[in-house]
């Protein structure tokens, strides 16, 4: 839905694009409160509801990453964008711990009816803000929805320093998810089950994450924006995959994963600002979702293999002390989980050499010379068409 999502977030002001996603949420969990209420539920009922939740949630993330410009200055937007990945972390650390305390104390009721609360108070905190709107392309409603959903693909990959970046983009995340599928039944597996140790470092992903946007929002991030990105992104493979795979004990686990997880909100933030900086206001919602498609698609993909290769051809290498994993036995030791350690190494040196390339290729590296900001370009229309 994301490319969808942003061509609509696009036709439409972005005050009715946040509402359009929180009201597709509340819509959404209403309809299941109401069926779990009546005493109906059914787990496919639940599949369909979070099917929902996700086409919803495919709205929010072009709506708002095209809505911070209209709050912030210029030299703001990655602290701006910071504080959103804070508070993201905030969520997703909160959000399933208020769930348990909930489902142990009041049962399932208590949960859809805090969810219900959740998104009237998103929708009226939309309606509070003061949102000074663009003006739209009136010539993009008489254009057909199908071939604007496209159009976010065809504007970054026209653009060859936006295109490799998009290939960074796509890499990164394919390994990250790829790494971080298997992080749990790696600590589990070297660890005998120890859920706690498995809690510790699930906890650190959390707070690196939160520790990392508050960081990303007072400092207010490099001044070399693809620079910077590049770095974190070697700095996040390094320490939360390679040596994560490498070093034994859950305070070692802990730590490498924990400045891995802040360097993310710093990558991410840093990201939203390149696009926000080069692309104009009324393309950003269709560049958005469409840098969203382009990050997202690759977790089914890494979801779907690493766990079958982990199963039948890591760990029993690792069994055997035979193949790739007998070969990197030095690093990631061996016993149980040792072939996970190895996939997970791999992935942190594949997305370190991609962040590399990044770095050496003058197309990604240079893209504030060939992309001017909008604001640089307006000053000098002609440099940044051709450039462009």
């Amino acid at each position: 839905m994301s490319p969808t999502a942003g061509a609509i977030v696009d036709r439409c002001p972005k005050r009715t694009a946040l509402r359009l996603a929180d009201l597709g949420g509340l819509l959404t969990v209403g309809a299941l409160s109401a069926v779990y209420f009546s005493g109906q539920l059914r787990l496919w009922l639940i599949y369909i509801a979070v099917a929902l939740l996700g086409s919803a949630a495919a709205f929010q993330y072009p709506a708002l990453s095209s809505a911070i410009p209209l709050l912030v200055e210029k030299d703001r937007l990655q602290r701006a964008n910071g504080l959103v990945g804070t508070a993201r972390s905030v969520a997703d650390i909160c959000g399933p711990a208020l769930a348990g305390v909930l489902i142990a104390t009041s049962g399932l009721r208590a949960v859809l009816i805090a969810d219900l609360a959740s998104f009237a108070v998103a929708l009226l905190s939309v309606q509070l803000v003061r949102l000074t709107e663009a003006p739209r392309d009136d010539t993009t409603g008489r254009r057909r929805l199908a071939a604007d959903s496209v159009e976010g693909l065809r504007y970054l990959f026209a653009r060859p320093s936006l295109r490799g970046l998009t290939l960074v983009i796509f890499v990164v995340n394919l390994v990250m998810v790829f790494g971080y599928t298997i992080v749990q039944p790696m600590i589990l597996a070297r660890t005998g089950n120890d859920t706690s140790a498995l809690a510790s470092v699930m906890t650190s992903i959390g707070v690196g994450g939160i520790t990392g946007g508050l960081l990303l929002g007072a400092w207010g991030g490099p001044r070399s924006r693809v620079r910077g990105m590049m770095l974190g992104i070697i700095g996040m493979c390094l320490s939360s995959q390679v040596l994560m795979a490498s070093v034994r004990g859950v305070a070692a686990w802990c730590a490498a994963i924990l400045v891995g997880a802040l360097l993310m909100p710093v990558v991410n933030g840093t990201l939203q600002a390149i696009i926000q900086t080069k692309v104009p206001p009324d393309r950003l919602g269709r560049v958005f979702g469409a840098v969203m498609f382009v990050s997202q698609i690759s977790a089914p993909v890494a979801i779907a293999t690493s766990g079958l290769l982990a199963d039948h051809v890591f760990e029993p290498q690792a069994a055997a002390g035979t193949g790739l994993v007998g070969l990197l036995r030095p690093l990631v030791g061996h016993g149980h989980g040792s072939g996970m350690a190895a996939m997970l190494l791999l992935a942190g040196l594949c997305g370190t050499a991609v962040a590399v390339w990044g770095l050496t290729n003058r197309t990604v590296r240079d893209i504030d010379e060939l992309i001017p900001d909008l604001d640089s370009a307006a000053a000098t229309p002609a440099t940044g068409r051709v450039r462009t």
